[in-house]
């Protein structure tokens, strides 16, 4: 690719750590080493469809490596293949992809650089498949995107989940007291896992494992025998009993996929004390887990991310993205992403793991 070409950036779905460490490697690089023309389109896929942009300047990306959140700004809603409208006081859905791939197409660009989660990515592939060259760059704190081992902002938010577990122990052992910790997990448990082990968890409730109310209260109550008066317990979002559902928080109906998870705490909360007869006290650690700075590792993640997206442009390689295996970066389609979610397999080592030392996994 010669030198003064133009690419574009956008960030989709939800905000997590080092989404600006991937913005700044990409526009940097591009700027410095090719000479290249960088436009920022603003809150995702919404920015696409209503031709919402700004052209990127090397200092617009000095100085965001630690910033947490997106200075693109983002979109959970905006889908241009099943957009929300409002017509007659209802809420309908409508293909505006042709005005988003008009307004792309309008910028003359070589490239749309797609940094997002499995929604936004499969967004891309359709994207791709509809004639605008695209490459993708994985992020998401659930660490569930099918074809890479690891996600930017997974490291982040089981750092700061890890953190609050760690500050609940003490008062759950000063007061004798279930605690419930609830991190987030749609479909896969990686953050629950990943810090209920890392937090010392005595229970792991995660998506891929529904749990059973009567082995988790047995659990509590032989630790209570055994002298320790206290149990922690990790939950994700999505976690559920067996033959039940997950708790549903609320339902955003402008949105392509509507559904909110938040709560199986509480609920949770409920029955371990009515089986118990200890008391239980619940925390959701929420929207903490996106914010903030990124960790070290999450920085150095973003940026290999970054400037290895810009090398599949360079080499046309569109339609992929950029994916981590084992200690190197490799690629792996769009199509192959777009299949849906990674959860965690039933033979995960970190599973077994947490039972040889313990941990409860409701099952």
């Amino acid at each position: 690719m010669k030198k003064g070409k133009r690419i574009a950036i956008l960030t989709g779905g939800g905000d997590c750590p080092g989404i600006n460490a991937v913005i700044r490697a990409v526009t940097k690089k591009a700027i410095l080493e090719y000479d290249m023309e960088v436009i920022g389109i603003l809150d995702g896929y919404d920015g696409a469809i209503k031709n919402r942009h700004r052209k990127l300047e090397y200092d617009d990306v000095s100085g965001i490596l630690t910033l947490g959140g997106t200075i693109l700004h983002t979109s959970k809603t905006a889908n241009p293949y099943r957009y929300a409208v409002k017509k007659g006081g209802k809420i309908i859905f409508e293909d505006v992809s042709k005005a988003a791939i008009n307004n792309l197409k309008k910028l003359d660009i070589d490239c749309l650089v797609c940094i997002g989660g499995d929604g936004t990515l499969y967004i891309a592939n359709r994207l791709f498949e509809d004639g605008i060259p695209v490459v993708g760059v994985p992020k998401t704190i659930d660490n569930d995107i099918r074809g890479t081992d690891i996600t930017f902002g997974f490291d982040s938010a089981v750092y700061i989940a890890t953190e609050g577990i760690d500050r609940i122990h003490s008062t759950a052992q000063a007061l004798h007291r279930v605690m419930i910790v609830e991190v987030m997990g749609h479909q896969a448990g990686w953050i629950a896992l990943h810090s209920g082990i890392a937090g010392g968890g005595d229970i792991i409730l995660i998506p891929e494992i529904p749990f059973d109310m009567e082995i988790i209260a047995n659990k509590v109550k032989e630790r209570n025998k055994k002298g320790k008066r206290f149990s922690i317990v990790v939950v994700a979002e999505g976690a559920k009993p067996k033959g039940g559902d997950v708790v549903i928080q609320r339902i955003v109906k402008q949105s392509s996929d509507p559904i909110r998870l938040g709560g199986v705490g509480f609920v949770l909360g409920a029955e371990i004390e009515k089986l118990s007869g200890i008391e239980t006290r619940t925390v959701v650690m929420g929207h903490l887990q996106r914010g903030g700075s990124p960790t070290p590792f999450d920085r150095v993640l973003a940026t290999r991310l970054g400037t290895r997206a810009l090398d599949l442009i360079l080499n046309k390689e569109f339609g992929y993205m950029v994916a981590v295996k084992g200690n190197s970066l490799g690629k792996v389609s769009l199509k192959e992403v777009a299949k849906g979610p990674r959860t965690i397999p039933a033979d995960e080592p970190l599973i077994e793991v947490a039972r040889s030392v313990g941990t409860c996994f409701g099952n």
